[in-house]
């Protein structure tokens, strides 16, 4: 492709990581964006990104999260497109993003398939993982689709409430909730959150990796269709998910991945002592567990 510049955009910092990374082994230059309010929640993987020669550039236009970052990204990547290449994070934005964000994504559901069929001679019962542009849900999903028997379950960030601005559960029909519709986001149709007015609605989630605003067109698709079924997890939910992967499991989740772990524990419960299910942990927690920390003293 000829392209000597390497731009992404982050939420939680993972993909930033992975992006700044891949950067450093082929001398690329790298520029990531990254909202104000994520930079300061995501402290540690500012400094990995940094550590890995990329320039992290503050936004701190909009809510300051994730959808803000993704628009200055956009912007310079439709100024700087003969020597830029934009590497976007989720699976969305213009076709063919999603696409091919899901395809690459899709070795976690392929390998996890192959897995389970030679340790257990069957299919899951239910595959479950968080969801906020949808990327690691979809990845997981994806190779799973044509089995019927097989349930798919996004869990959204229910944030600290229904009403508009509280949450990020882009499924979420509550009277207060302030969004839920089709629209048109940042080059993809799918749900958005938005007001009356079609205005994009704030998004909270104590997570930075779920509060955006729309969802991949992928999980629009699966949810019309009946194939996959959504679900929300809150604020609190979340942090009591993180504590207990970490105490039963020793494995420390991302806060994103923490909402999937108790609809796990309960989707569990209603199963025979036999029947397996899998959960996707799309990030490690090391990132917040200062963040989790200062909750906990307050």
């Amino acid at each position: 492709m000829q392209k000597e510049r390497v731009i992404a955009e982050t939420g939680a910092g993972q993909h930033g990581v992975a992006t700044a990374t891949v950067c450093a082994l082929f001398g690329l230059k790298c520029v990531i964006y990254m909202g104000a309010e994520d930079v300061r929640r995501q402290g540690l993987n500012v400094f990995r990104m940094q550590l890995l020669g990329a320039e992290v550039r503050t936004v701190n236009a909009g809510t300051r999260t994730l959808k803000d970052a993704i628009n200055e990204a956009m912007r310079d990547w439709v100024t700087n497109v003969h020597h830029t290449y934009y590497l976007l994070g989720s699976a969305l934005g213009p076709h063919p993003y999603p696409l091919m964000v899901r395809e690459f994504q899709s070795v976690i559901g392929r390998e996890a398939r192959e897995h389970i069929l030679s340790v257990s001679g069957r299919m899951p019962r239910a595959l479950i993982a968080c969801v906020g542009g949808g990327s690691n849900a979809i990845g997981l999903f994806h190779p799973f689709i044509a089995d019927a028997q097989v349930r798919l379950i996004g869990v959204e960030a229910g944030g600290r409430g229904d009403s508009s601005g509280e949450h990020a559960a882009r499924f979420h029909t509550g009277a207060t909730s302030g969004g839920g519709r089709i629209g048109v986001l940042q080059g993809t149709m799918s749900y958005v959150l938005q007001d009356p007015g079609g205005q994009i609605a704030r998004t909270h989630s104590i997570s930075a990796g779920l509060d955006y605003s729309a969802i991949g067109p992928e999980h629009a698709f699966l949810h019309d269709t009946g194939r996959a079924e959504y679900i929300r997890s809150t604020d609190v939910e979340a942090l009591e998910g993180f504590e207990l992967c970490a105490k039963l499991e020793g494995i420390i989740p991302a806060l994103e991945t923490s909402h999937a772990i108790l609809p796990a524990v309960r989707v569990a419960r209603e199963l025979p002592a036999d029947d397996a299910i899998i959960v996707n942990l799309s990030g490690r927690g090391d990132k917040d567990v200062q963040l989790v920390a200062d909750l906990q003293r307050r």
